[in-house]
């Protein structure tokens, strides 16, 4: 999957954000569960078995997520306690493309609620599309925040 296909998607149970988790890190940086398990500090085995389980001991949820680059398990503890997470973006300013992609998620939002009052859309689906764009809106409010005060980028790499 291409970074946009990733983005959007949402974990729907513990199992399914831990096989995210390990899907992205095997498609992005092709680290296999073994590697993972290692990165981790446990074996494979007990990697498969917080699959199976949909458990896994909450002090190994961050050196999970750090090793497979995504924050699937996060996403889903907070999104199962009715909360909203959105990245903290990095205090720069926004492209026309960005802008135009938040008036894309904004329009979608509205007409999936049109069509969620008419009966005519799925519950699940109108859900996710409303995140996408309150996602989107708070991740440029932040920026808009941070606009005085930008954030170093220390470990971000080269700008271009």
């Amino acid at each position: 999957m291409t970074r946009s296909r990733w983005k959007p998607v949402q974990p729907s149970n513990m199992q399914h954000a831990i096989r995210l988790c390990l899907d992205y890190a095997l498609h992005k940086h092709n680290r296999s569960v073994a590697r993972v398990a290692e990165l981790v500090g446990t074996t494979e085995w007990s990697v498969y078995k917080w699959m199976s389980e949909g458990s896994i001991p909450s002090v190994r949820i961050r050196p999970f997520e750090f090793a497979c680059d995504a924050t699937y398990i996060t996403l889903y503890i907070a999104n199962s306690a009715q909360k909203l997470v959105i990245d903290i973006p990095s205090g720069k300013a926004g492209s026309q493309d960005e802008l135009l992609d938040l008036q894309n998620h904004l329009n979608n939002a509205v007409s999936l609620l049109t069509r969620f009052y008419r009966d005519e859309a799925d519950t699940a689906q109108v859900l996710h599309g409303i995140t996408q764009a309150m996602q989107q809106l708070a991740g440029h409010r932040e920026n808009v925040r941070k606009h005085d005060a930008p954030e170093l980028a220390l470990f971000g790499g080269v700008e271009e």
